[in-house]
């Protein structure tokens, strides 16, 4: 960051996830930050403050009341990595809810409060022509956001996470031990890395839309 640059400011949704709470450890100890506003429907763990980090404020809001939180996105660049799982949701009604509706309703925010670069992690294989629900939501929501007039869009499109999530997966550890057995495009990824290039986007300050696939985040990392 040259002298002369502005420090950042940042709103982070997702701070309980894995990418979200990864995300969050790097930005509070980057001086690139001035201010970073951490949104959760519950309370994040928030890291010890640095003297070279930005200001953290923790937020617990209400995503159905959006006039109670969108003052919060009045900020350079919005990071979203809000997102859940059919079966930790519930219902294909709820899983689009939160992997729909309130992306959507957060880059609409932000851009109603002069937000210039939105951040979204998406997935491996969206496409809202898909046949598979999952894919066909994350597709439909990257159309959503592509059609808003931010100055910078960045699309983040991991395969498998990996992580510690304080819990057994057994899908993740049978891809853990098999993954040398998948395609680059494929192989699943650390939320670390997916993290890593959330943060190095969120302090660049050129304009455009990109697309990142996972392979390209992880041979990046090598």
């Amino acid at each position: 960051m040259g002298r002369s640059e502005k420090r950042l400011s940042v709103a982070l949704f997702g701070a309980t996830g894995l990418v979200g709470g990864a995300c969050l450890r790097l930005v509070a100890r980057d001086p690139a930050f001035a201010r970073v506003t951490v949104l959760t429907r519950r309370a994040a763990r928030m890291p010890a403050p640095d003297a070279r980090g930005p200001v953290l404020d923790a937020q617990v809001i209400d995503f159905d009341r959006p006039d109670t939180w969108q003052e919060y996105l009045a900020v350079d660049a919005i990071v979203c990595a809000l997102g859940t799982t059919i079966r930790a949701a519930g219902s294909r009604e709820r899983f689009r809810r939160v992997d729909y509706d309130y992306p959507l309703m957060i880059a609409q925010g932000g851009l109603a409060f002069g937000a210039q670069h939105l951040l979204l992690v998406s997935a491996l294989g969206a496409d809202p022509d898909s046949r598979v629900f999952y894919n066909r939501v994350k597709g439909e929501l990257e159309q959503a956001v592509f059609a808003l007039p931010y100055r910078r869009l960045t699309i983040l499109r991991p395969s498998l996470l990996l992580g510690d999530r304080g819990e057994l997966r057994l899908g993740e550890e049978l891809a853990k031990r098999f993954s040398f057995l998948a395609p680059a495009r494929y192989k699943p990824i650390e939320a670390s890395v997916v993290a890593e290039t959330l943060v190095k986007a969120a302090r660049e300050r050129r304009a455009g839309h990109e697309i990142i696939e996972s392979a390209e985040m992880s041979a990046a990392r090598v």
